[in-house]
């Protein structure tokens, strides 16, 4: 057969090529981040004198020393140490932890090295390419990559009937001390702190954006979070289309639990409810409704809108203290 003139056989992409680019921003970030990233090791003395070791990963995120690490990572603990990927080690002070985030404050006494660079995770989006690095040998990291796989996750705490809201949920598995660790985009931004494995090739993680650096900050200055609390847990869902014309927004906030006995509970609070607006402003994500329940929310009324059955609905809620 003859050539048309002028026409040229199509070059055939090179098998590599993808794999090198995502490679190439796989390696950068675990480059940038390791560095940063801790082993932890803490000891806790249990009955009869037994004392118990807890390890896990921690991400340095101040340069005077200061640490994020999982909540559950350090429970029970005063002090521990953290050992890094250049085979330096500092004994650490538990500086404050918030079980229901399970975010914790961890300082060096000795040098560390500079901080990680903290990005936000309200810029995340289903099918992001991310990055987990962990520490949980203190000597080479822990690197495995993978997407976000979903957004506004709930997470059953190890207290009963407490749910950690808003989580990150990713295919990027989480090895065993990858616990507090960076969950990193592209950029090698810190979007995320690695909490949990949901179930085979799931981990999820705690976002970092303005609702958990107000719990760092409350962590750093009192060494604790005071909160309210609802007691429901809820996922992120559409609006019918005509309620999101009237309301000019086009997700709420899907009961899907409700602890009983808990404020939600003896409000009325319903599973299947859709939430609306929470102190007349409007909720899309559980993030919305966490920005409402920090200290000054204790006591005080919190009106509910809902959609249940077709209809609007206003419940009155009034928040407890959450016990730590």
């Amino acid at each position: 057969m003859t050539a048309v003139p002028g026409s040229q056989k199509p070059e055939t992409p090179h098998p590599e090529e993808p794999l090198d680019a995502y490679s190439r921003i796989v390696t950068n970030v675990a480059q940038a981040l390791t560095p940063h990233v801790a082993a932890v090791r803490v000891h806790v003395r249990g009955s009869a004198g037994r004392v118990n070791e807890g390890a896990g990963s921690a991400v340095v995120f101040a340069d005077d020393g200061f640490l994020i690490t999982n909540a559950h990572v350090v429970a029970g603990a005063s002090t521990g140490t953290a050992a890094f990927a250049d085979g330096t080690e500092t004994p650490i002070d538990i500086v404050g932890a918030d079980p229901l985030s399970d975010l914790a404050v961890v300082r060096g006494r000795g040098g560390t090295p500079a901080a990680a660079m903290l990005g936000d995770a309200d810029r995340l989006r289903v099918g992001q390419l991310v990055v987990a690095v962990g520490n949980p040998l203190g000597l080479t990291g822990s690197i495995t990559a993978g997407v976000v796989s979903g957004l506004g996750r709930s997470l059953p705490t190890r207290s009963p009937g407490r749910v950690i809201e808003d989580v990150i949920q990713t295919d990027a598995a989480l090895n065993p001390g990858n616990s507090g660790g960076a969950l990193a985009d592209a950029n090698g931004q810190v979007v995320g702190i690695n909490t949990a494995v949901a179930g085979f090739g799931l981990g999820l993680a705690v976002p970092i954006n303005t609702t958990t650096r107000r719990i760092i900050a409350a962590l750093l200055s009192d060494g604790r979070v005071r909160r309210g609390y609802l007691g429901l847990v809820s996922t992120p869902a559409p609006l019918p289309a005509p309620i999101a014309a009237r309301t000019g927004q086009r997700r709420g906030l899907r009961v899907i639990e409700v602890v009983p006995g808990a404020p939600a509970d003896l409000a009325g609070l319903k599973s299947g409810d859709l939430v609306i607006a929470a102190g007349r402003v409007p909720v899309a994500e559980a993030q919305s409704l966490q920005r409402l329940l920090f200290s000054e929310s204790i006591g005080r009324p919190l009106p509910v809108t809902v959609l249940r059955n077709g209809a609007m609905v206003d419940v009155i809620t009034r928040p407890v203290e959450l016990a730590s």
